[in-house]
């Protein structure tokens, strides 16, 4: 099957040597490159499992599994496998990367033909031409988890340098990725204060009001809607109309 990696492209990465002879200097041109993704989530996570592949020796393939209540989802992969090996831990609720998104901080296997703790899920990886796998607790925030995997298309592709320079990258990798989500958030929450002015603006023009009173007309209105303060302003920006209460 062949690789279907979308990445962005800018990822600076192309000469990252498959074995991480000077490690520490890998990382830090890693660390820099993943910070310039600037709150874009999606990209910063292509950067991640792009990199992966280039730096942990064995890897294959890799992708991003979050976690939200029970679902299980791939992000960024670099192949079409990992999104259905990802898929199937979602139907049978077990498989390798929810045992390192929940229990252990990393899982190896080293080979799926001979793999006895997810029985359903090895045989499954072995007729998508899996053989081994290396995967990452990345971070635990309340119900939301997160784990990087790789992927290796023969056994015992991963030894104990590779876990090594894996559980490295990973720690780079998640500092890289709570950044990114947190800038994304602070944009937001500077969007949503943006238009929130807006709205007030509005208001005050139009009925002549102080700017608490206008924003007092519009957490009035977001209590007699019960609709979120924002997105009685959006509407209001929007349309030139206040939601009818």
């Amino acid at each position: 099957m062949a690789a279907s990696h979308t990445g962005s492209g800018h990822t600076g990465l192309h000469d990252v040597p498959h074995a991480a002879h000077d490690l520490g200097a890998v990382m830090s041109r890693i660390a820099r490159t993943l910070q310039q993704e600037h709150g874009d989530v999606p990209a910063t996570l292509e950067s991640i499992t792009s990199a992966a592949v280039r730096t942990v020796p064995g890897a294959d393939w890799a992708s991003v599994s979050l976690v939200s209540g029970r679902k299980v989802s791939s992000q960024a992969p670099t192949d079409d496998r990992t999104t259905q090996l990802d898929a199937l831990q979602t139907e049978a609720g077990q498989g390798p990367c929810l045992d390192a998104l929940r229990e252990e901080q990393t899982v190896r296997v080293t080979d799926f033909a001979t793999e006895e703790r997810w029985p359903a899920f090895a045989a499954a990886a072995v007729g998508l031409g899996v053989g081994s796998l290396l995967s990452f607790q990345l971070f635990t925030d309340g119900d939301n988890l997160g784990a990087l995997n790789l992927y290796a298309g023969h056994p015992d592709a991963f030894d104990e340098e590779a876990e090594t320079v894996g559980q490295v990258f990973a720690s780079h990798a998640a500092i890289a990725l709570s950044a990114a989500r947190q800038e994304r958030n602070l944009r937001a929450a500077i969007d949503r204060r943006d238009l929130i002015g807006q709205a007030k603006g509005i208001l005050m023009e139009r009925h002549r009001l102080t700017a608490v009173q206008a924003f007092a007309v519009l957490v009035e209105a977001s209590s007699t809607t019960n609709r979120k303060l924002f997105d009685v302003a959006d509407e209001l920006t929007s349309t030139g109309i206040m939601p009818p209460g």
